[in-house]
């Protein structure tokens, strides 16, 4: 069982050591991820990783969770603007950028871990569905919004819309990844927008 830290240097160690972690995971990927590696690039030491991790596992279950945190932090403000037609636009299309600027590379940082954790740890698959469910829960609180002011047809299901927009966006961000193309999340944010503009009044 992890230990928490109780002070501000106990928490500045757990978190380089997360950090060292998530980047190894990012270039090697999950198998090529060592506790020794781990410990010279915090740096930290073996004692001080067991002390706030049990091991391997629930490292990893720590930078699953620092990733999702990083990606809903990142996006909060463009999706705080989610609830109109016009911030439902804005939002894709700075997804479709980000993927431009990065020469379509890397992918949905947790969509890119569940591929290499959620069969494996249970503990990690649970904290990348909280990060998705997060996510989803963001989108349907501004489809929510657009209905309340009748901008979405009435009767519309926005759970299943919201779902249905993040399938895009990870199907986007998927083939934009494995084809080196962004135009797969061009494509992608275009047929999330059909959907929404489908479910308008």
């Amino acid at each position: 069982m992890a230990t928490e830290p109780t002070t501000e240097r106990g928490r500045a160690t757990r978190g380089r050591i997360v950090r060292a972690a998530a980047g190894l995971i990012a270039e090697r990927g999950v198998a090529g991820m060592s506790l020794d590696d781990v410990c010279l690039q915090a740096p930290a030491s073996k004692s001080q990783l067991y002390h706030y991790f049990s091991g391997r596992d629930e490292l990893q279950q720590a930078v699953a969770e620092a990733t999702c945190e990083a990606v809903m932090a990142g996006q909060a403000t463009l999706l705080d603007d989610f609830g109109t037609l016009e911030g439902a636009e804005r939002y894709l299309g700075a997804i479709v950028a980000l993927q431009q600027q990065r020469q379509a590379r890397g992918g949905c940082p947790i969509g890119s871990l569940a591929g290499q954790l959620a069969e494996h740890h249970e503990g990690s698959r649970r904290a990348l569905v909280d990060g998705f469910d997060r996510w989803e829960a963001a989108l349907r609180t501004g489809l929510e919004a657009m209905a309340e002011r009748g901008v979405l047809r009435p009767g519309t299901d926005v759970a299943s819309l919201a779902a249905q927009i993040l399938g895009a966006i990870q199907g986007g961000l998927l083939l934009t990844q494995v084809r080196r193309d962004p135009g797969q999340m061009r494509q992608a944010a275009d047929a999330a927008l059909v959907l929404l503009r489908g479910a308008t009044a």
